[in-house]
């Protein structure tokens, strides 16, 4: 079983550059950076679940697979592009983005989150 709870440590991540072509990532504020790891699952699964942390600042991304995510810690605020609907998250808070949707992510205080993410053609 794998747990994770706000405020735990969730151990070695690795550096997750902004370099995805499918996402179309742009930086709009600052410089954030991302890191990750993924617990189960990833390329050649249809669904992945892992930990992802981003440091302060803001972009744009297409989003990449259904995502089930809770934040651990830090905050953000979360934009769909095309509705212009807002969600600000803090740790505890739990939120679902559909594949392929176009998201503002902008990170106010560093953000860790666990995920669980399906994308049925596989990723």
């Amino acid at each position: 079983m794998i747990k994770y709870a706000p405020g735990d440590d969730v151990g070695p991540l690795e550096h997750w550059p902004f370099d995805n072509p499918a996402s179309d990532y742009k930086i709009t504020k600052g410089s954030p950076q991302t890191f990750g790891r993924i617990d189960k699952g990833g390329n050649g699964h249809t669904s992945r679940f892992g930990i992802w942390r981003c440091t302060e600042g803001a972009f744009e991304c297409t989003e990449q697979g259904h995502e089930l995510m809770t934040v651990l810690s830090g905050k953000c605020r979360i934009t769909w592009l095309e509705s212009g609907e807002m969600r600000d998250l803090a740790p505890g808070d739990t939120l679902f983005v559909e594949d392929g949707r176009r998201v503002q992510w902008d990170v106010s205080e560093d953000l860790t989150k666990v995920f669980f993410g399906h994308k049925p053609d596989g990723y």
